[in-house]
């Protein structure tokens, strides 16, 4: 009787610590969720449900465990062994585990902790605090449900009491499911120029490009220079860092907009955040390739041959100061294939920015490194871009394929290859500096 009583005693026991060791939402799954979805899976913005109570996860677990094990969500395609960097989603494999195994046990609840499970947020930002300064479009803008996708450039004037350091600036929208990305200008307005004058936006796709002319003042004044694609959330710098608010001029908001299949409005803007500190160290935009530093020099000649897969080059050599990088922004449109970036110090030594081995158009945003990256005075910055015009790419816009150029009119159906980076003008310990953020 004994002989019988252990062994069934000890598969009891095993099953038991087994049941209880079994991952469960509260305990092991929303942590993940919470930290790495729900940020865009909430009321306001770009994620088309949800993901922030059990309910919400649960009726979606099959789904969020195919696209965690293909590594289509969370969006992430810089190469982590290339380089990481400080605001990287890319799941763990053992994040990755434990919820194909959560799911697998049929999403088993648990129970709360002391304090809530549900995460807040502050109404209206991703950021910890409200916006200083909140700068919108005069009235919404209708998108016609006509299935093309369209670029909008708006002017949207301001004017302060007084210059302000800015601490952060993010995108706002009241319909981001509408919004495929977006660029914005900070300009200055500089004497005899109104920065209220002219019409408040131009529809690049629709309307006579000429128009665009009238906003060329404020161009040639831009004083910072940043984006937003679904994913990215605001754009913040660390204490005695940033750049300066002119008092007066204009935003110049670019918006594209993906082909809608019925009417929708949108009115979209910027959040701005200020603080009282100075700004000691002045962040600066620089472009290089499509509509920036190197663009004549791209290597061969920008074009692209129907059925050819095809990689250009731009080589820039850093100016007379050494740099200290904050953030890389790659970009490319639907026929791009992989984007590589790095430095050649005088030296011979390679310092790795970004590579995307399998670009994705619709996955594009500002990557900020975990510290300071010195880019030495004369070293060589190279910009590789790598675009499959070919049948078999199922981006192309084209079907058969056509000849496709950059034409800096910024349509997806043309092509581009830069990176923008921000930058500043280093100091001696920048590299040991983390970029830690507020």
């Amino acid at each position: 009787m004994k002989k019988t009583i252990f062994p069934v005693l000890i598969l009891f026991l095993l099953s038991f610590a087994s049941f209880a060791q079994q991952a469960t939402f509260y305990n092991d799954i929303a942590p993940i969720i919470h930290r790495n979805c729900t940020p865009c899976h909430r009321p306001g913005e770009s994620g088309p449900f949800p993901l922030i109570t059990y309910e919400d996860v649960a009726r979606r677990a099959n789904f969020i465990k195919k696209v965690t094990e293909s590594r289509y969500m969370p969006p992430w395609k810089p190469d982590a062994h290339y380089t990481s960097f400080a605001n990287e989603r890319r799941l763990s494999d053992a994040d990755i585990q434990l919820i194909a195994d959560w799911v697998n046990n049929k999403a088993p609840k648990g129970k709360p902790g002391k304090v809530n499970d549900v995460p807040t947020f502050t109404t209206g930002t991703q950021y910890h605090r409200q916006p200083d300064l909140v700068l919108k479009m005069p009235k919404p803008f209708l998108i016609k449900g006509d299935n093309l996708e369209r670029f909008v450039v708006f002017r949207i004037p301001f004017e302060l009491a007084d210059s302000m350091n800015v601490e952060a600036i993010e995108f706002i929208s009241g319909n981001k499911k509408l919004v495929h990305h977006a660029n914005y200008a900070v300009c200055a307005a500089p004497p005899g120029i109104d920065p209220n004058a002219g019409d408040d936006f131009i529809n690049v796709t629709e309307d006579d490009r000429r128009k665009n002319e009238q906003y060329r003042p404020l161009q040639q004044n831009m004083i910072y220079y940043g984006g937003w694609i679904p994913g990215a959330s605001y754009e913040s710098y660390p204490k005695d860092m940033g750049w300066v608010m002119p008092r007066k001029g204009a935003i110049l908001l670019t918006m594209h907009y993906a082909p809608q299949g019925r009417p929708e409005e949108d009115i979209s803007g910027l959040n701005i955040f200020f603080t009282k500190t100075p700004v000691k160290r002045k962040i600066n935009l620089i472009s290089i390739g499509s509509g920036g530093i190197g663009e004549k020099d791209i290597d061969p000649y920008f074009y692209i041959q129907p059925n050819r897969v095809k990689t250009f080059t731009v080589k820039v050599t850093t100016p007379a100061m050494d740099q200290s990088l904050l953030y890389v922004w790659p970009h490319m449109h639907l026929l791009g294939k992989k984007f590589t970036a790095y430095a050649v110090t005088p030296q011979g030594d390679t310092i790795r920015l970004v590579n995307i081995a399998d670009w994705d158009f619709k996955w594009q945003e500002l990557y900020r490194f975990k510290h300071l990256v010195k880019i030495p005075r004369g070293s060589i910055l190279t910009v590789e871009g790598t675009y499959d015009n070919t049948a078999e790419n199922p981006n192309n816009p084209f079907n058969p394929p056509q000849t496709i150029y950059s034409s800096g009119d910024m349509k997806s159906t043309d092509e581009m290859l830069t990176l923008v980076m921000l930058a500043m003008p280093y100091e001696p310990g920048d590299e040991t500096l983390p970029l830690e953020l507020p």
